[in-house]
């Protein structure tokens, strides 16, 4: 597959900036492999196709405020500080990106918070993801955490909205989150809310949780035409034994795996047996999936609408076919509801089910 492959024209009007009033509430196109059939719903009649013994695997990470700004030392110039992740607890050591990144040099200091009271120090400048900051703090590790998160704002992308919200603190969030570790939110997941879950008890849907905190990665710029040829950034993976039993019990049953969100269909995939089973992990995951690719684990997905030229994008192709993803993208970017309402793209916007 080709990167131009996965092009297309999506109107600036068709990115969500806010979430639907109610989680699960959005519109829900159900794409049905098979057939080819498309349906029209909304987000909380996804479980109209699922029953009893029927899995649905989440991503449980939880997004922490990860952009800071301030200044640096000496000319005062504004500085965006994107925390990647954290690399050594003990010395206060962050992998991070600085924007604008031109002038920053090893030594540099770098201060945060309207008294300047939390100051940070440039030690290396060459890793590929920007630089290594170490936050200078002599107190408990709590209290640094606290202090670094409160001058954080939740990293809801630009494309989405220049200006983050206070009620993007819980929107930009699934309910479920309890893993603290991303700097994206696993989209899909948004969708659900607790009446639903409540929904899915009463039909006898089982639930399981894994965790992978997405990067930032997942909105790299895929800059090689030739697909095979392109490098994902390593997420953290974590699946438990507890997981891994639900999910193994209801395939072994008969019984379909729901993956919700891309991020939880690369977990799947990474380590799984050859009689299809998923195994235990603690580590760390690079998958790229793109068309073709023969899923051992997922029967079926949820997801979002993706932008042009995604990883997120091609994952979809990868499990729904590439032909029947375009056309549904393209059905997405025709449709109207009775209303006038259209499909709407990005973390903030509307759902796909691929059985």
């Amino acid at each position: 597959m080709k990167l131009s492959q996965f092009q297309f024209l999506l109107p600036k009007d068709r990115l969500a900036q806010e979430p639907t009033r109610w989680r699960d509430e959005c519109k829900l196109m159900v794409v049905h492999k098979d057939t080819g059939e498309i349906e029209h719903r909304i987000f909380k009649d996804v479980i109209d196709y699922f029953g009893k013994g029927d899995t649905f695997v989440f991503n449980d990470t939880k997004v922490f405020p990860a952009r800071l700004y301030g200044k640096k030392e000496k000319t005062g110039a504004d500085i965006m500080v994107f925390l990647l992740r954290e690399l050594n607890r003990e010395q206060h050591l962050w992998d991070v990106i600085v924007d604008p990144a031109r002038k920053i040099r090893i030594g540099n200091k770098l201060y945060f918070g309207d008294d300047q009271s939390l100051v940070a120090e440039v030690i290396d400048n060459t890793t590929s993801r920007g630089r290594t900051l170490r936050f200078l703090y002599d107190g408990p590790y709590e209290d640094f955490k606290e202090q670094l998160f409160s001058l954080g704002e939740i990293p809801v992308p630009k494309w989405v909205k220049n200006e983050v919200s206070e009620e993007d603190n819980e929107n930009y969030q699934t309910i479920f989150a309890r893993n603290e570790g991303a700097v994206a939110v696993p989209a899909a997941g948004i969708h659900f809310s607790r009446e639903l879950f409540n929904r899915m008890i009463l039909k006898d849907i089982e639930k399981a949780f894994i965790t992978e905190h997405m990067g930032i990665g997942q909105f790299r710029r895929v800059d090689v035409e030739d697909l095979s040829k392109h490098r994902m950034d390593s997420e953290r993976l974590i699946i438990t034994p507890e997981a891994c039993s639900i999910i193994n019990k209801s395939k072994g049953e008969g019984h379909r795996v729901v993956a919700v969100g891309t991020t939880v269909l690369r977990g799947l995939e990474t380590y799984v047996t050859t009689t299809h089973e998923v195994k235990p992990f603690d580590g760390w995951t690079n998958k790229f999936i793109f068309p073709p690719y023969e899923f051992s684990v997922p029967d079926a997905l949820i997801s979002g609408f993706h932008l042009p030229e995604s990883t997120m994008l091609m994952a979809v192709a990868a499990f729904g076919g590439f032909d029947k993803v375009k056309e549904a993208y393209q059905v997405a970017l025709d449709y109207r509801d009775e209303e006038g309402g259209a499909y709407r793209f990005g973390p903030y916007g509307d759902a796909m089910l691929i059985l």
